[in-house]
């Protein structure tokens, strides 16, 4: 971060500001879907976060990183639209797999927005990960959102949750060892009476022509050299450099999204021409 760019920041040059927050503008957005997994509200809350950035810039003291600073500004306005929607269920993608079955159109209109929308197996992967993690409480999820798949630091999680380090730390454990113990259960790969259809039926059903990269990845997490928590390491590392919102598959996300919040009453309906 340039320091004469910040300095014209804090004097007022939006111009400047912009500057610095579109080096991390990507991963901001990219952060906020897989807490709100709704294109919609992430443009909202992503130009709020600018302007209440911007309008604040003179009292940020550097103490932390304009990114940190930033996130946290971010994180608190999808802390508020997302506090009465409550925790996802467990078997929230069981829920989605039976609504899908009983509603043809759902399945029908799935299958046209696979014709141009590829969502290959690491797509699933990173689905899970953010249908999981929706599973905590959403403190945890926060946390082990930033920690695991944007890198930050404890204290900086700290700073962006306003809690303590230790207090962070005790909330990244849970929340990681939670998200473990789901992923055990329920993932295809690992667990052969997993009850999740998102890597193997759903896959076949709207992308036939991966299974060379299912045998591949399938090989990687069923390696005997791995235990709980490397599986678990594999698992992120493999979608950290995966942004939900530029994938091929983005479309197809979209719309499981939306069956999952559907499912769990955060919508009324599903919106199959949703061009964002």
């Amino acid at each position: 971060m340039s320091n004469k760019q910040l300095d014209k920041a804090k004097s007022g040059d939006i111009n400047a500001f912009f500057q610095l927050y579109s080096e991390f503008q990507s991963q901001l957005k990219s952060y906020l879907y897989r807490l709100l997994v709704d294109r919609n509200d992430v443009e909202d809350i992503a130009q709020d976060t600018f302007m209440r950035a911007f309008d604040k810039i003179a009292t940020f003291d550097e103490k932390s990183s304009l990114k940190s600073w930033t996130f946290r500004i971010a994180t608190n306005l999808a802390y508020d639209r997302l506090r009465s929607n409550g925790r996802w269920s467990p078997k929230v993608l069981d829920k989605a797999k039976k609504y899908a079955h009983s509603h043809e159109y759902v399945l029908l209109q799935m299958k046209e927005v696979s014709q141009y929308s590829k969502f290959d197996i690491l797509e699933h992967i990173d689905f899970c990960f953010t249908c999981i993690a929706k599973v905590l409480p959403l403190e945890q999820q926060i946390a082990v959102i930033l920690k695991e798949l944007y890198e930050f630091k404890v204290k900086e999680i700290a700073i962006i949750l306003e809690k303590t380090v230790p207090a962070t730390k005790h909330i990244l454990r849970f929340g990681r060892q939670t998200m473990i113990n789901i992923f055990d259960n329920r993932c295809s790969f690992v667990n052969k009476k997993g009850m999740c259809h998102q890597c193997s039926e759903l896959n076949t059903y709207l992308n036939p022509k991966q299974k060379q990269q299912e045998i591949f990845i399938r090989q990687q997490l069923l390696s005997k050299d791995h235990d709980r928590q490397k599986l678990f390491k594999m698992r992120k590392a493999l979608i950290r450099s995966i942004n939900p919102l530029t994938i091929r598959g983005a479309k197809i996300h979209d719309v499981l999204m939306q069956i999952n919040r559907k499912v769990e009453g955060e919508i009324d309906e599903i919106n199959f021409n949703n061009d964002n």
